[in-house]
């Protein structure tokens, strides 16, 4: 059940919106704090994408990846021209929910219902850190692990296995994993049936954003959308390419769609 206000909402009964090849969920920030901690107390777990226009843009044109999406239980806009798309199309989403957002709000949660979180991802000693911030933060929140697998670890059985194994020996009942899409989703996707009733977090850069390493953009630029300009800003040789050649374009498509939509219902 998601808890909304005075009313539950059963899981099949949330309503999505279709951007790209992603079905993103019409759900509030406390609404997926609701549904985790619910599930915890069922001792079922699942996994949250937070879906940005990268992410829709790349399960968009390869179908192995909109599946590793679909696949999760939860899936929220992260980037707001998904939230523009879905108003453009007539069929809102009540607003943006982020992964970066979303590694303390749950980690509170974590921390009301007693349960254990594991940090994998970011530079060597940012996930420690970050455990330890979280941990301040939330009284009573148990941290049980943190790692930075090395630089292409997914593409070594061994350095994969030993990551796998030492998440799995901490039995954490949250796990954030900021490692980027779909790297992120395809290690979710390992772990899953070996931490059952866990719940996995997909977060990006959530967790060096936890830990201080750089902060996120203003809140009146969150607002209107210009969050992405500034992490443009912060790291331009990482996201240049990324944002302006891949993700812009892609995301002017989208926009120009959902608007045509709406349009030709009116028309029709």
């Amino acid at each position: 059940m998601i808890v909304g206000g005075s009313a539950d909402i059963a899981e099949n009964d949330i309503p999505r919106v279709r951007v790209g090849a992603v079905d993103v969920m019409a759900l509030t920030e406390p609404q997926v704090g609701e549904h985790v901690a619910a599930a915890w107390r069922r001792g079922r777990g699942g996994s949250i994408v937070t879906a940005n226009v990268d992410i829709v843009h790349k399960a968009t044109g390869d179908p192995a990846l909109a599946a590793l999406v679909a696949d999760a239980e939860l899936v929220v806009a992260d980037g707001m021209p998904l939230v523009w798309a879905a108003r453009l199309a007539g069929t809102p989403l009540p607003t943006r929910v982020t992964g970066a957002s979303l590694v303390f709000s749950l980690s509170g949660r974590a921390a009301e219902e007693g349960r254990a979180v594991f940090l994998l991802g970011g530079e060597p000693g940012v996930p420690e850190e970050a455990g330890r911030v979280l941990a301040a933060r939330y009284p009573g929140l148990r941290v049980a692990g943190a790692y930075s697998p090395p630089f292409g670890f997914d593409a070594d059985p061994g350095a994969l296995r030993e990551t796998v194994e030492k998440v799995v020996a901490a039995a954490p009942d949250l796990v954030l994993v900021g490692l980027g899409f779909p790297k992120q989703e395809r290690l979710i996707a390992e772990l899953r049936p070996l931490l059952p009733s866990a719940w996995y977090l997909g977060c990006g850069a959530g967790i060096p954003m936890a830990a201080g390493r750089f902060q996120r953009a203003p809140t009146g630029l969150q607002r209107v959308g210009g969050e992405w300009l500034y992490r443009l800003w912060l790291e331009p040789r990482r996201l240049a390419r990324r944002y302006l050649r891949d993700d812009l374009p892609f995301a002017l498509r989208v926009l120009t769609a959902a608007a045509w939509k709406r349009l030709a219902g009116r028309l029709s």
